[in-house]
């Protein structure tokens, strides 16, 4: 009997230690990739930088799957599903919000994509006619308070190619926003790790092409400076596999509504963390907006129940 006490005590202890530490990844991680993407097209070609990334993040998830004994066979109306969704959410969603970090603070760019929840009712609204309940109604106006507020400051509409950046960042909540409401239905593969695998690999793809498209310059991962090599590792390893992997955890462990508390707390990691390492301004009228914007999302979240997984790629 004490034995069992006892063990059972400590994988109590072992699982809270775990719960504090997938917190944290999709919290603090996840709000930190938009640093690391910020430092990173700084010398990088954006969709040359998040092709790379989800190509090598969708190998290692394949790998991943495989060593723990994953089923890695789909049909074919699942391959055709999942590139679809890999197309929305990683090749468009992600690509054009790297894009846009070119032109826009990576705080503010967190900021105006944390009203994603915001963009799918209303998308859900257009395309479904789901009718908007009055405390959703209420996030909804406040939201589009927030968001008028963040990007209609003189100081960013000045800034060089600031309006592109925030049509850019635009496109990729609708780019999202669609993906959330296609996934609801469609036919994907059951287990995350070969979900997710899928979609990286074949969203990288697409955009190695894009960038190819497009004209961007490659360059040898070898002639990178060394803060980039890094700054690639870390988005690789954390923010694409340790943060996807502490999600799917502690949507087993913990209830929805918790989880989905990184919708608010990612925008003010990616804030303050863009203020410290790279000196980008936070205006009062910024910290009001947020403010607004994230009060308008809590009430979408809390009434609508909005918990798609649309940060897959961040």
């Amino acid at each position: 009997m004490w034995y069992y006490r006892n063990h059972h005590s400590m994988n109590q202890k072992k699982e809270t230690v775990l719960i504090v530490l997938a917190f944290f990844a999709i919290y603090v991680i996840w709000g930190s990739t938009y640093l690391l993407n910020k430092i990173a097209v700084a010398e990088l070609p954006p969709f040359m930088l998040a092709g790379i990334r989800f190509f090598i993040a969708g190998v290692l998830v394949f790998f991943v799957a495989w060593a723990l004994g994953k089923n890695l066979s789909i049909t074919k109306k699942q391959l055709l599903n999942v590139s679809f969704v890999g197309f929305l959410f990683l090749s468009l969603g992600n690509g054009l919000a790297v894009w846009a970090l070119q032109y826009l603070d990576s705080g503010i760019a967190a900021l105006e994509i944390s009203a994603q929840p915001l963009v799918i009712l209303l998308m859900m609204l257009v395309l479904q006619g789901k009718k908007i309940q009055p405390m959703s109604m209420i996030g909804v106006v406040l939201g589009m308070v927030g968001i008028y507020l963040l990007v209609g400051q003189q100081q960013i509409l000045e800034s060089e190619n600031a309006i592109l950046g925030i049509i850019l960042i635009a496109g990729c909540m609708l780019s999202w926003g669609y993906g959330s409401i296609f996934v609801s239905k469609a036919d994907l593969p059951k287990n995350y790790f070969v979900n997710t695998a899928y979609q990286m690999v074949i969203a990288g793809v697409f955009l190695m092409i894009m960038s190819l498209v497009i004209g961007e310059t490659w360059s040898n991962p070898i002639h990178w400076s060394y803060e980039i090599q890094w700054v690639m590792v870390l988005l690789v390893v954390f923010g694409s596999i340790v943060a996807f992997t502490s999600f799917n955890y502690l949507l087993k462990k913990v209830s929805p509504e918790k989880v989905a508390t990184s919708t608010y707390v990612n925008p003010i990691v990616a804030l303050v963390l863009g203020w410290y390492f790279l000196d980008e301004q936070i205006t009062v009228q910024s910290l009001v907006a947020a403010a607004i914007l994230l009060t308008g999302v809590y009430f979408i979240n809390t009434k609508r129940k909005l918990h798609f997984n649309w940060r897959l790629g961040r």
